[in-house]
């Protein structure tokens, strides 16, 4: 079983994310957006399965310092803002296979581990 997790290093939750998987032994491959910014194709498989609205974070800082809460953008839009300030991205990011979560799902999680053949 390989997860790949999506986040910030410094985020609480990227970090539960990645020591849940890790006190389970499942391999992990983290991609720091500070290191690496959100790709549109990626973002755009999240937005897909949940939705862009999930995907962006209406608490964080910098969504409120870049005046963002009266925006009515549309999908595309709101892609390449959440590219361009991956700190806005509700996070952790997680996928395995095809199936995806978008913020702390541990219940969504331990049924990927029940899952049979995994």
């Amino acid at each position: 079983m390989d997860v790949q997790i999506f986040g910030l290093k410094n985020d609480a939750d990227t970090r539960k994310a990645l020591r849940f998987f890790a006190e389970r032994r499942i391999k992990t491959h983290f991609v720091d957006f500070k290191i690496r910014g959100p790709a549109k194709g990626e973002l755009r498989r999240f937005a897909d399965r949940h939705g862009i609205a999930a995907l962006v974070n209406r608490h964080a800082k910098r969504f409120r310092t870049k005046g963002l809460a009266p925006a009515h953008y549309g999908e595309e839009r709101w892609l390449e803002i959440l590219m361009a300030e991956p700190s806005i991205v509700r996070m952790p990011l997680v996928r395995w296979q095809q199936r995806v979560t978008i913020g702390p799902a541990e219940d969504t999680w331990r049924e990927w581990l029940d899952t049979p053949g995994r």
